[in-house]
């Protein structure tokens, strides 16, 4: 029995397609009208902890089968007695040791620590028009949560409006980039000293001089990080466009595009509708680089670089290649002493990528996780400061949080989230849409009126929004008419993630999230166990067990 299910009964909530291992549908759509688990979180909040119908109702869990190797054939531990990490000023007295008090709050960092108030960060959003349209939403969400957004690749590079030198003496300088601003300055408007503004790099965005112009404009108010890779796919970012005067832009602007708008019968194909879309491709990186200490030399000079620029914060986000590969991003980022490594495993979303190459390539994410736990602790053995680092790769849900933390701890500080975290800004652009029809655009167009599912919570948006009144008072009365609908949502879908956790962290007895350790959890199968070294269910405290029967 699969623990998820196209519907769940106990929480009322049902996937339009068919889940993955996330919880998510395969594919999300900006225009749902929901409601999957993440969809629903979205309005109400730390409510779809429980089951529905209370008092009325009886729950039973359907976890009686664990089958095959993955997040959800891990389970978490929970123990009778003890408490650990409880904060300053309190004691184990049961009175101080409830959930409510366990601190999520986590930092990250080498010389220079980033806060968190949880332990999450966006992955990258960068040149996809979803990421564009419902930069809002996710960017001021993430900035009141507290929690580190990444800017993606490519986003100066697609921008119409963004202006590169291109004679010899100029190539390479950016003279305006005013979607990267745009993105940047929205996170920045809400930023109270906990989560960053990183932005991504890729050969396109090094040729296009990205890091120089970040660093001229805003300094060490933003994390610079550079790209080996992702989970979805092992070649460049893509977008589709239908314009061939844009695709032909894109292409002067020098990437791939496929099929070629310069040639003639590409042209004629078009006109005639035989061809209606273009895909724009990224390079790969390192063709040039033939051996593991060329790519060191080569990584290194980059971080010296980017350090000589100003840059007091530098991370790096690998996709699911090998275990070399694996091996080369922990190690070479401990000796460069970067800020954060973040790990991207197959199983993560998307916004576009071939469909069949993110179902075959890479390293699952529970195998490539455990792996860097191990490669880890081999540097950590010989006295390294080893970076630290983030899981990424098809998490969703509270308790995927607690396992990938607790997988990787101690040098996990952050769970990255993609899809999941891009929902709450699609139901939040929507149910503005329809609340507010005169105001109707690209982004909150989706629905002509609010659908059942949103009207069995609320008609309006302090009915909807179990988040509105924690934001209202965050943000003040009068700026509540700036923050988007979206960016509402995501509070609360957060508020949600967070007090879940806390409760599995609360049962675990660790009353601060940085003390979550591997034993924690334990293998629902004996094949996890062996990729994981996570021990199987029974194995766990069983010599405890057996000295406590036979004293």
């Amino acid at each position: 029995m699969e623990r998820i299910l196209k519907n769940n009964d106990a929480l009322g909530t049902k996937n339009r397609g068919n889940p993955c291992e996330s919880s998510l549908c395969t594919l999300c759509r900006a225009d749902c009208k929901g409601k999957c688990e993440t969809w629903l979180s979205s309005l109400v909040g730390r409510k779809l902890l429980y089951p529905r119908s209370y008092g009325i109702v009886t729950a039973g869990a359907n976890n009686t089968c664990h089958v095959g190797v993955s997040y959800n054939s891990l389970r978490i531990q929970g123990y009778a007695y003890g408490s650990q990490g409880l904060q300053e000023g309190m004691s184990n007295d049961p009175d101080d040791c409830i959930f409510p008090n366990v601190s999520l709050e986590t930092e990250f960092g080498q010389e220079v620590k980033t806060k968190a108030r949880i332990p999450l960060m966006t992955g990258a959003l960068g040149s996809t028009f979803v990421a564009q349209k419902y930069w809002d939403a996710f960017a001021v969400g993430a900035a009141l949560v507290g929690i580190p957004v990444v800017i993606g690749e490519n986003v100066v590079g697609v921008d119409l409006k963004s202006e590169i030198g291109d004679g010899a003496e100029r190539k390479g300088k950016i003279k305006s980039a005013p979607e990267l601003e745009r993105r940047i300055d929205g996170y920045l408007r809400y930023y109270d000293g906990y989560g960053a503004i990183i932005v991504q790099l890729n050969v396109e965005d090094t040729r296009n001089g990205v890091a120089e112009f970040v660093a001229d404009k805003y300094g060490d108010k933003v994390v610079i990080e550079l790209k080996w890779g992702q989970g979805a796919k092992d070649i460049g970012g893509e977008i589709q466009v239908t314009s061939i005067d844009y695709a032909q832009f894109l292409r002067d602007r020098g990437y791939v595009v496929d099929p070629d708008p310069s040639l003639p019968e590409v042209q004629e194909a078009f006109k005639s509708g035989a061809i209606r879309s273009f895909a724009r491709h990224s390079r790969l990186g390192s063709t040039n680089l033939d051996t593991v200490e060329a790519v060191r030399s080569d990584f290194m000079s980059s971080v010296e670089y980017l350090r000589s620029l100003g840059f007091a914060r530098i991370t790096l986000k690998t996709g699911s290649y090998g275990m070399e590969e694996l091996a080369m991003a922990i190690k070479f980022a401990t000796d460069a002493k970067l800020d954060l490594l973040t790990i991207d495993g197959s199983g993560g979303g998307t916004g576009m990528s071939p469909w069949n190459m993110m179902q075959s390539w890479g390293v699952p994410s529970i195998d490539l996780h455990s792996k860097a736990y191990q490669y880890a602790s081999i540097l950590a053995a010989k006295g390294d400061n080893v970076v630290d680092m983030s899981f990424a790769g098809g998490f969703a849900l509270e308790d995927s949080i607690f396992k990938a933390l607790a997988l990787g701890a101690p040098f996990t500080k952050l769970v990255c989230m993609g899809r999941a975290i891009m929902i709450p800004g699609f139901v939040g652009s929507n149910i503005y849409g329809a609340l507010h029809p005169e105001e109707r655009g690209d982004v909150n167009g989706h629905w002509n009126e609010l659908p059942k599912t949103v009207q069995a919570v609320g008609r309006d948006a302090k009915e909807i929004f179990a988040g509105y009144f924690d934001v209202e008072k965050k943000v003040g009365k009068d700026e509540m008419k700036n923050i988007p609908y979206g960016a509402i949502a995501f509070w609360t879908m957060a508020d949600k993630l967070s007090c879940g956790l806390q409760q599995l962290l609360a049962g675990a007895r660790k009353f601060s999230v940085t003390n979550l350790t591997r034993h924690e959890i334990f293998s629902g199968n004996r094949e996890t166990a062996h990729e994981t070294g996570i021990p199987h269910v029974t194995d766990v405290n069983d010599e405890s067990a057996r000295k406590i029967l036979n004293s």
